[in-house]
């Protein structure tokens, strides 16, 4: 069975000069109204896009690495929104206000390995503001947090909610019971002032630097005086920040290239001076002072730092042979209340300053003194051992609405002032467009009109890898407006000409459209396409998925794909327990799949992210409130079902044994599996599952 739905396009009108902006988009967008029958009261934000790939957070639990999205449903403003003044921790291991951070930009997240979250760099891959009701959150530590309700941040019972949801037991939420996780409170960065400047000089070219002034006595006899200065680094960061501190106090120094690069080492760049002037006033900056600042004793470790020190596996030291130069280290690090120890290393005359205290005490180092050389400063790797005094104090209400901000980024967090701080990617993606996320998600569509274009000049880039591309991952490509937009045949035709692998999840037989395309894709790289099919009931699809074509259609189009040649699978999604998760049910479809060909069949269990859990709770409030409690138990934990529960619900539905991967990295076939052989009565209670209605 498939329905059909005419549209005369022709009687489109457009709103005259009808323009807006909405959160997140630069440009201009143009709004559109479609005088159709199925395009009653819904609005089309025509958008031009700046990027097509958007990367999935390494956390997610899909098993491709990008995604393609030419429509985006929307709904309301962004829930998880903190301060604009709040520091980020960046992947050069310094701090910004998130309000300055910009797509683009390194920060750090975490992402899981072995035993342990670890701390790793990540991309910033959106970024907006909206305006909401704000809360501080207070931290023994003294760390303060503003940001809205519904904002999560990861503590060590999991993620948490600032607030609870406005219906008791929604959603876990912050309690005085809890602990944040992360790095700890960030420190203030120096002053860029001349004392700094001073200190980070002096600790700099006595550390690594060569300055001597001296007579020498020529072969004729003749006396001459030699003054020689000269700083060579690998690291070309503190060589430019020495450089540029020394012509700000007008001492003028040359660069030149010591050593080329080489398979074993770097290379070398240094800056010299030869004039007695020039040499006496460097002697002048880097004097050890008889009163020090506090920006000078910063500028001086940094120095120190950058010449002299290490950061590796967590272990941050300052080695020299010099005592004095020791002495000066541990006299800064005990003004600014860093503990150290100091180890003399075996039987060279060669001591160590070892700053103890673990990641939070090296942060608190690094942002206290700004050394100039980044790869000294990273953290990445190293495992999220909370041992800051992050216990909540306090959770109140500011009384007023801030402007609140928020980014995505890979790895689907970021630390923000020392705790790790949860981002948008695990919730509905346009709630920060300011829609509802129940009407609004149908009625308000942002269409990305160049999404074509920007794919293929993204797909262009010398450093794409050629990665699989997942369509289908947010929103359908192929919901009905595609009609008339037809982007996606311009996507499969960049796809095409890079011969990059991709796939498709649709609820459309629409795709069938594209069917040319995607064998010409198909002749140059891998292909996979899965259609979803929650149920063949017709009360409960109707119910759930009102403005969808028919399953029946869907399961049409999959034999039709796998007739043609494109691998092609079936998804029973979401598999929803106490609705569509009767095995009666299940083994139609499965039985259907196979006699289509499908190439997978498997299931999904149901996922509730952001406000797609409120609405699904107001669904089961006015339509089934039986299963209320159920729900309200099977999500107490979050989003997702235990993976526990999970696995016993798909083998009670009767899915077949191989699990579905609906973007397969390689469009492979297999043999369909017969049905399994009837298994033995079911008790009373569960012979008949009850109606939807």
């Amino acid at each position: 069975m498939c329905e059909h739905v005419f549209v005369r396009w022709s009687g489109q009108t457009v709103e005259a000069d009808d323009q807006a902006r909405l959160p997140g988009y630069e440009s201009t967008t143009v709004v559109r109204r479609f005088d159709a029958p199925e395009a009653l009261e819904t609005r089309f934000y025509e958008v031009r896009a700046k990027s097509a790939l958007n990367r999935v957070p390494a956390r997610s639990r899909v098993p491709f690495g990008w995604t393609v999205n030419p429509y985006r449903g929307c709904s309301h403003a962004c829930p998880y929104c903190i301060s604009g003044e709040t520091p980020v921790l960046m992947g050069d291991g310094r701090v910004r206000r998130l309000a300055e951070i910009s797509v683009g930009d390194q920060v750090y997240g975490t992402v899981p390995e072995g035993d342990y979250l670890r701390y790793r760099r990540t991309q910033v891959l959106d970024r907006w503001i909206s305006i909401k009701p704000a809360y501080r959150v207070a931290l023994e530590d003294g760390t303060e947090l503003v940001s809205s309700g519904d904002h999560r941040f990861l503590t060590d019972r999991g993620w948490k909610h600032v607030m609870p949801a406005e219906r008791p037991g929604q959603r876990p939420f912050l309690t005085l019971n809890n602990k944040l996780m992360g790095t700890g409170g960030f420190a203030q960065a120096p002053h860029d002032s001349d004392d700094y400047r001073r200190g980070y000089l002096c600790g700099m070219v006595r550390g690594d630097g060569h300055l001597a002034v001296g007579a020498n006595e020529r072969k004729d006899g003749r006396v001459e005086t030699r003054n020689r200065f000269r700083l060579a680094l690998a690291d070309f960061e503190a060589l430019a920040r020495a450089q540029t501190y020394l012509d700000g106090f007008a001492v003028a120094t040359t660069s030149f290239r010591v050593a080329a690069a080489t398979d074993r080492r770097r290379e070398i760049h240094a800056i010299r001076a030869g004039s007695g002037a020039t040499v006496e006033a460097i002697q002048e900056l880097i004097a050890w002072p008889r009163h020090t600042t506090t920006d000078w004793t910063r500028g001086f470790l940094a120095g120190i730092f950058d010449a002299e020190g290490s950061y590796h596996r967590g272990i941050l030291r300052i080695c020299n042979t010099d005592p004095v130069l020791i002495d000066w280290t541990t006299f800064g690090l005990r003004r600014l209340a860093l503990p150290f120890v100091v180890e003399h290393v075996g039987d060279k005359d060669m001591w160590n300053v070892r700053i103890r205290g673990g990641l939070q005490q090296h942060l608190r180092f690094f942002h206290l003194t700004d050394p100039a050389i980044g790869r000294k400063r990273s953290i990445d790797g190293q495992a999220v051992k909370s041992q800051s005094r992050l216990g909540v104090v306090s959770v109140e209400p500011l009384g007023r609405a801030l402007p609140l901000y928020d980014i995505t980024t890979g790895t689907g967090d970021y630390i923000a002032n020392g705790v790790i701080s949860h981002n948008c990617f695990a919730r509905p993606t346009h709630e920060y467009l300011e829609f509802d996320a129940a009407r609004d998600f149908e009625k308000e569509i942002v269409v990305k009109v160049n999404a074509p274009e920007v794919l293929r000049a993204e797909l262009r880039r010398p450093s794409w890898k050629r990665e699989h591309v997942a369509m289908g991952t947010n929103t359908d490509p192929y919901q009905w407006v595609e009609g008339r937009y037809q982007l996606m045949r311009g996507i499969w035709a960049a796809l095409r000409d890079a011969a990059n692998p991709c796939s498709v999840l649709t609820k459309s037989p629409l795709l069938l459209r594209d069917l040319d395309m995607m064998l010409e894709v198909a002749e140059r790289t891998q292909i996979g396409a899965c259609l979803s099919v929650p149920t063949l009931d017709e009360k409960a699809w109707r119910a759930t998925e009102p403005h969808t074509p028919h399953p029946r259609a869907r399961l049409e189009a999959v034999a039709k794909l796998n007739a043609a040649g494109i691998p092609t699978g079936v998804l029973i999604a979401p598999l929803m327990p106490g609705i569509n998760d009767a095995p009666e049910l299940v083994a139609e479809i499965v039985r259907l799949a196979q006699e289509a060909g499908a190439t997978t069949i498997g299931g999904q269990t149901l996922f509730l992210a952001g406000s797609t859990r409120d609405v699904f709770f107001d669904w089961l409030r006015a339509h089934r409130p039986d299963l209320l409690g159920r729900y309200e138990t099977l999500f107490a934990g979050g989003s997702r079902v235990p993976e526990r529960e999970r696995r016993r619900l798909e083998v009670a539905a009767g899915l077949p044994g191989a699990r579905l991967d609906p973007y397969p990295r390689r469009a492979q076939r297999f043999r369909p599996r017969r049905p399994p052989p009837p298994a033995a009565p079911p008790p009373p209670a569960r012979t008949r599952q009850e109606s939807l209605f």
